[in-house]
């Protein structure tokens, strides 16, 4: 059989034709993907890279295909989330883990060539000079000689950029027919400058003749689509974006209640002087969220949210029985998030905002637990309380990608930025405001750590965290600022796809500004996370931890909060709250979940006198 007379055979063994770049059903690439409609605009060019989206947002608008797979183990972590409006001491955006990567790190596609490519191809396997250049081809392959004789009689093979030919890959009648035209080119191109150097014989030509004319039909199609495919493209790149706004809304329906604890409210003789009552309660909470991007790497996020849900701390004497979705807004209409998110570089993204900016929504999230829909039921259970300090609304953030491994994230918030009067009580330097910066790492494709520090001014001796010992000072002192530095860490670990571990630990150290002294705390906390528990898409949660407790106070005498009912002298708390929380989240559907979920605080308010207190809640979560 004649060397011509083996091509079909050799050519119905390889891969795509990389000069024409087609494969069967046309696939259009791009460094910055493009738009099919409108409806897909935003999902197609909004990547993780804008700091901490919705949590019912990230789905839309991250599309594996736009990530680079090395940054793949730190996006399995991103849980982009939006939590409700609550109480004045508890900042309430759940943040994400954002990554810069942008969707111009597409993947590209790598054909296979039966032809040449330009001189001026980065393919460094654009013109195969000797069959032996093919890895995966052996001298015992049955059409090695076939191959061979193709080659270096008329260079019409070339292979992958990794030196394969994929000889048993399975192709199409155009990629054949293709194929076929590429290698007739050649070998005319070769027969009319003289450089065959074996003689083509007439059994050749009229071979290569009759296949041409067999796949008339398909060569002529091919080049039909392949002029459409320029056509769309050309269309495509003409108009690649234009501004698309999405909606996403979240309803959540409650149902929560208490025991009825004995409290020791001023703990001097270990003697409760009251008892915490709370009513079962049924509430909701609801939100809105515009989700806007003007060039398809911004995005701005307005957020609407209501609700009725509100602490339970001032009847319970107690902050520790807070729950995680907690909505205080009397079922208001108020503005959660207005913020805007853009990429300063393709590694470096940018929010500001007047709302939604702290380093809750800046920071990447690390705890699989965390979410106010769909995470743990508790407060405490979200995330490391240091992270809630300051209670921020308003400033600026950033996302830094420096590696696919590390990561840096800042952020300058206050909690009343657009206040214009006295500069103790707000504004963007005055009131209370908090400067943090986290370093977020994946030192394995299992596991992934935090590390934070904030630091935060607090003019009245309030912490802002909303839970455990949140107050620096005696009830019955004066109102005094303290500065306030905090360090902590959380990590999670996961040993497989239905099991994680992790905890979190944090410190704080405050100073007050005209005494001497300092107040001292601690807190922390150890997870175990069970993802498709029972059902895919499901999720069980069991966590036990220390909240936020005084461990040491050396303030003046008589402004000590641990002894405030007992001449307020130096010290930290003598005994330890310890809280315990089991729950599971059911997904009845894409867009409805269940959780029932129960935690109790055992020697609440870090005071053995304390009965434990029991909560008990039942969250349906909607989304739409």
């Amino acid at each position: 059989m004649s060397d011509i007379s083996l091509l079909m055979a050799s050519v119905l063994v390889t891969a795509p034709i990389s000069a024409l770049n087609l494969p069967e059903q046309p696939v259009i690439t791009s460094d910055i993907p493009v738009q099919e409609s409108t409806e897909e605009n935003l999902p197609q060019v909004v990547s993780p890279a804008e700091i901490t989206p919705p949590e019912f947002v990230q789905p839309d608008i991250t599309t594996s295909s736009a990530i680079n797979n090395k940054y793949e183990n730190i996006l399995k972590k991103s849980r982009e989330k939006i939590q409700f409006i609550s109480s004045p001491n508890l900042p309430e955006l759940k943040n994400t883990q954002p990554v810069t990567e942008i969707a111009q790190n597409q993947k590209n596609i790598e054909e296979f060539s039966l032809s040449p490519h330009p001189p001026d191809s980065d393919n460094p396997m654009s013109q195969v000079t000797s069959v032996s250049q093919l890895e995966d081809v052996q001298p015992s392959d049955w059409a090695f000689d076939a191959l061979q004789s193709l080659v270096e009689r008329y260079g019409c093979i070339a292979g992958y950029t990794d030196g394969t030919y994929l000889g048993n890959r399975t192709i199409s009648r155009y990629e054949f027919a293709a194929g076929l035209n590429a290698c007739l080119e050649k070998i005319n191109e070769a027969i009319a400058n003289n450089q065959v150097n074996t003689t083509v014989n007439n059994e050749d030509l009229i071979l290569l003749q009759r296949l041409q004319g067999e796949f008339k039909a398909e060569l002529q199609q091919l080049q039909q689509r392949v002029e459409a495919v320029e056509n769309q493209t050309s269309e495509l790149q003409g108009n690649q974006f234009s501004t698309t706004t999405r909606l996403f809304g979240q309803a959540i329906f409650s149902v929560q209640g208490t025991n009825s604890p004995d409290v020791d409210l001023f703990p001097r003789d270990g003697v409760p002087e009251r008892q915490g009552k709370t009513n079962l309660t049924f509430t909701s909470s609801a939100q809105l969220t515009l989700a806007t991007s003007f060039t398809g790497r911004d995005l701005l996020l307005t957020g609407l949210s209501a609700g009725n849900l509100g602490s339970t701390a001032s009847l319970l004497s107690t902050n520790m029985g807070r729950l995680g979705f907690e909505s205080n807004t009397d079922n208001n209409l108020v503005v959660s998030d207005l913020s805007y998110r853009f990429l300063a570089s393709d590694n470096l993204g940018i929010v500001v905002g007047t709302a939604g900016v702290n380093p809750i929504n800046t920071f990447r999230g690390i705890s699989p637990l965390e979410g106010s829909s769909d995470g743990a039921i508790s407060l405490f259970g979200q995330r490391n309380p240091i992270l809630s300090i300051g209670n921020g609304t308003g400033g600026i953030g950033f996302d830094w990608q420096i590696s696919d491994r590390i990561s840096f994230q800042g952020v300058y918030s206050s909690e009343i930025p657009s206040f214009p009067g006295n500069i103790k009580q707000g504004g963007l330097f005055g009131g209370r405001f908090t400067a943090g910066a986290q370093l977020s790492l994946a030192p394995t494709n299992n596991i992934d750590v935090g590390i934070h520090y904030l630091y935060s001014h607090s003019p009245d001796g309030l912490l802002g965290s909303g839970i455990g010992d949140s107050q620096l000072i005696s009830p019955f002192a004066d109102p005094t600022a303290f500065d306030t530095q905090a360090i902590g860490a959380t990590v999670a670990w996961r040993i497989n796809p239905n099991l994680q571990l992790g905890g979190w630990g944090g410190f704080t150290s405050s100073k007050p500004v005209n005494l001497s002294g300092s107040v001292e705390t601690t807190n922390w906390m150890v997870f175990a996370a069970f993802p498709n528990l029972l059902r895919s898409g499901n999720l069980g949660g069991v966590l036990v931890g220390q909240p936020p407790k005084i461990t040491s106070s050396t303030l003046p005498e008589g402004l000590n909060f641990p002894n405030f009912s007992d001449g307020g002298t130096a010290g930290g708390r003598t005994d330890t709250s310890i809280h315990v929380e089991v729950f599971y989240r059911a997904q009845l559907s894409d867009n409805i979940a269940l959780t029932p979920g129960l935690f109790v605080i055992f020697n609440p308010d870090h005071n053995s006198a304390n009965d434990a207190l029991v909560v008990g809640t039942l969250r349906a979560t909607f989304r739409f």
